[in-house]
């Protein structure tokens, strides 16, 4: 094993990927234990240049980038036939491991930790960096389920002197684009493609195209769509299952425009779902359901948040910037109550037809009650099929049931321009 790599001293190894060694070295200079990614150059004379040219264009595509989600260029050198890239030493585990271990992993933490490699890739591409290879392994977790986006080899820079030479493919199979396996000019929307690819598997535990070799692989790229997540996973919201879908879609004016927007709608998708205490422990590999970190001061439960105030997916968590939200209550927000509504007011046929096109049941006569909060002991014991005949005069119950079905109506009415009152003035 090497010993020394210029002014850095070996420690050990840490692991060998496709250009070369990985070392744990550390730099005397001011006593900081850092990694350092080599290639030997040890090769042919059109290998050489082409393998070195990549390996430095890694560090100057990545030491250009200053992002908590994106690993951290210290310094590039060579020793002999031996280039290096020294780097920030990340303490935890490649993602490719962690779904190795752990074939589900709970939504929630799918989400931060997609969006989190979004915001890196986000970043990059304002900064005129594409990744091209957007996988698993190139994904590092660290403390409290920190995301960092690693090894920019292969990354395309508009300053590159190093160009891809055309047709020629760089990627991982299994996670390229379609536009990759043509061989097409590429853009930021390639890794919103590919990061598209790793979402699935994380909420899939398998891949969404594969075959026996690398020729079915892109044929399945270019010409299959995937089966939703939910039918793999039925802990996948529908929310979800767009978005994946628009992350993967083949036409690129169909694909999300940036990878910022792919970010947005992760987080919001992980806003609308109830907060859970179950969190596996990805640096350990264990599920232990007391690792949280919680908002206990704004009475919610917000995994990701760390020391500084802001979560993992980029949202300020200062208690003084806490905007109190406005919730509707349940019996409002969904289509039962609309159901209910309807039983309310519409003859049985017309009930029958609505349950039908909903595709749910029809409401019981409590939970109508419930719905015009009209107490139990006081409200009024009318079948749901009970309508007043042409000619008859409605009863003073009936009428009663009328009233309350009016108020009910207007009472979200003004609940719905009280919300879109209070956005109007959030937003300003």
């Amino acid at each position: 094993m090497i010993r020394q790599l210029g002014r850095y001293e070996v420690i050990g190894e840490i692991g060998q990927g496709a250009m070369g060694v990985v070392y744990r070295v550390k730099d005397p200079l001011i006593d900081r234990i850092v990694a350092i990614k080599t290639i030997n150059l040890n090769l042919a004379e059109d290998e050489k240049e082409e393998y070195e040219g990549r390996f430095y264009q890694e560090a100057k595509a990545a030491g250009r980038l200053s992002h908590p989600n994106i690993v951290t260029i210290f310094d590039v050198g060579k020793s002999g036939d031996v280039a290096y890239i020294a780097m920030e030493f990340l303490e935890g585990r490649e993602l490719r491991d962690i779904l190795n271990d752990q074939k589900h992993l709970p939504i929630e933490q799918i989400l931060d930790l997609a969006a989190q490699i979004a915001r890196g890739l986000a970043y990059a591409h304002e900064h005129d960096v594409v990744h091209r290879d957007i996988k698993p392994s190139n994904i590092m977790v660290v403390r409290d389920g920190h995301v960092k986006i690693t090894d920019f080899g292969i990354a395309r820079m508009s300053s590159a002197a190093v160009r891809t030479q055309t047709g020629m493919v760089l990627g991982s199979p299994k996670y390229m684009s379609p536009e990759q396996v043509l061989g097409k000019v590429i853009d930021q929307r390639s890794d919103v493609f590919s990061l598209g690819v790793t979402l699935y598997e994380m909420l899939t535990g398998q891949v969404p195209f594969a075959g026996e070799n690398v020729n079915a692989i892109m044929y399945q790229t270019l010409n299959v769509i995937p089966a939703p997540p939910s039918m793999l996973n039925p802990d996948v919201p529908d929310m979800l299952n767009f978005i994946v879908a628009k992350a993967l879609a083949k036409d690129l004016n169909d694909r999300y425009q940036n990878a910022r927007e792919f970010a947005n709608d992760l987080r919001g998708c992980r806003d609308t779902m109830p907060r859970s205490k179950a969190r596996v422990d990805l640096v350990g590999g264990h599920r232990n359901e007391a690792v949280q970190l919680s908002e206990e001061k704004h009475g919610s439960q917000r995994a990701g948040i760390d020391r500084s105030g802001t979560d993992h997916l980029g949202v300020d968590t200062d208690e003084s910037k806490v905007v109190a939200t406005m919730g509707l209550s349940s019996v409002f927000d969904s289509t039962n109550a609309t159901m209910r509504l309807a039983a309310m007011t519409a003859s049985i046929e017309e009930v029958e037809a609505l349950a039908k096109t909903l595709q749910i049941p029809r409401p019981s006569l409590n939970e109508i009650n419930k719905a015009a909060f009209i107490p139990k002991e006081s409200a009024p014991q009318l079948p749901l099929q009970h309508k007043v005949q042409p000619g008859q005069q409605a009863s003073q119950t009936e009428r009663t049931v009328g009233n309350n079905g009016m108020l009910i109506v207007i009472f979200i009415v003004l609940i719905v321009v009280t919300v879109i009152v209070a956005l109007v003035v959030f937003k300003m």
